[in-house]
This record gives structure tokens, sequence and C-alpha cells, in this order.
């Protein structure tokens, strides 16, 4: 008997795209967010961190039923997709994109608005008295700085996609081929009674977020090292 059956590596190799997808349009837009929480003295600073932290707290489930109704095809959002000739959200890849990023924001912008603020003011400062610009202080200046924040964020905000199933069952389904990920498809072989399937399955998660966490560990103390 084969470890992993086609379908297994189908939602493995699913996981892994959806994982790497959410990761790298994270870092993308979650970078300017963090950059403003932690240089901003706006009175929205506290209610912005608040709603970046909510996926924290808040039932997957619920922020997965909530965002069904926002891009149903019947919401604003599903209308004006049907209008412009795009198919609706939900139970499609990019419905998962969607879904993954706003549960693992906290993820990723955490870390980097705590590297962020780990810069401080005097870098900047001084790189602003040798006349140079916003843009080239933050991509001279915090930008390196702020590296390992880049690579702690990375690390959690893929694990996290990796591991999510409340938010991907409800606006995705559990579509083969399109939707299921390993996590729903760890879920099918505990319904079927396919508990060795499922063990396989599981181990592989096991392995991947402990080696995750290990690897950020290390990275951290080699840091220390140098500082």
């Amino acid at each position: 008997m084969a470890l992993l059956s086609p379908q297994d590596l189908q939602a493995f190799g699913l996981t892994l795209r959806l994982a790497a997808t959410v990761t790298a349009s994270l870092l993308l837009l979650g970078t300017p967010l963090a950059w403003w929480l932690a240089r901003t003295r706006s009175r929205w600073q506290r209610p912005v961190a608040a709603v970046v932290a909510l996926p924290l707290v808040l039932p997957p489930t619920v922020l997965g039923f909530y965002l069904l109704l926002l891009l149903g095809p019947h919401s604003v959002v599903g209308r004006s997709m049907a209008a412009l000739g795009l198919s609706p959200l939900p139970f499609t890849f990019a419905g998962l994109v969607v879904a993954s990023m706003l549960y693992s924001l906290p993820f990723v912008v955490q870390p980097l608005h705590n590297a962020f603020e780990s810069v401080g003011t005097r870098p900047l400062e001084a790189a602003a008295c040798l006349r140079a610009g916003p843009l080239d202080r933050f991509l001279s200046v915090a930008l390196p700085q702020a590296m390992p924040g880049f690579v702690t964020a990375a690390v959690l905000g893929f694990a996290h996609t990796v591991g999510e199933f409340g938010v991907v069952l409800m606006i995705g389904g559990n579509i083969p081929g399109r939707t299921r990920v390993l996590s729903l498809r760890i879920y099918d072989h505990v319904e079927a009674g396919e508990y060795h399937q499922a063990h396989m399955l599981s181990l592989c998660l096991l392995v991947f977020s402990f080696s995750a966490l290990l690897a950020m560990s290390l990275l951290r103390a080699r840091r220390h090292r140098h500082d």
C-alpha cells in the first residue's frame, strides 16, 4: 500500500500552493500595514490593530460564515463580480486565498509590526539627516534591520495557512482538486474510518509544524549570538 494516495498528494500540492500564495500576498500587503501601525500616531492605530488581531480570538467558522455571506453570489460583492463577468469567490481556490489571507493576517502583520518597532527612530532620523527620502529610509534602513521579522512572519504565515480547517471548509467546501486541502483530507479519512491514512497525513503536518518552530527558534538564537 502506498503511503500517500493520488488524492492525498493532490491535497498536499494544493495546500502548499495555497500557503505559498497566501504568504507571498500577505508579505506584500501586510508590510505597509505593519509599517503604518508601527509609525503612526493616529487615533485609528489601536482600532486597526484590534481588527488585524481579531482572527486570533474569533472562531474560524464565524469568520468563514461571514465571508460566505460577504462574498456569496447574492451579496453586493457577488453581484458586482457577476456584473463584471467574474465567478463568485466561494468554493473556488481564489476564495480560499482571500479567506486564508484574512485568517492568517495577524500571524504576518504582528511580527512585522514588532520588527519595525524594534528599529526605533534614531537610525531613521540619522538617514533623514543625510537627506534620504522616506522610501529610501525604509528600503535602506528599516527593511534590512527588520529582516528577522520578515522571516518569522513568513514561517508563521505559511505554517498557519497549512493547518487551517474551519475557514477553508466554510468558504471552500471540500471539492477534490479545487478546495480540498490537507486538513480536510485528514477529516475525510477519519470520517471514513481510514485511520492509517489519517495518521500518515497528520504525521506530515506534525513534522512540518515542529520543523517550522524549531527553525524559527534556531534563527532567533543565531541572531542573539550575532547581536
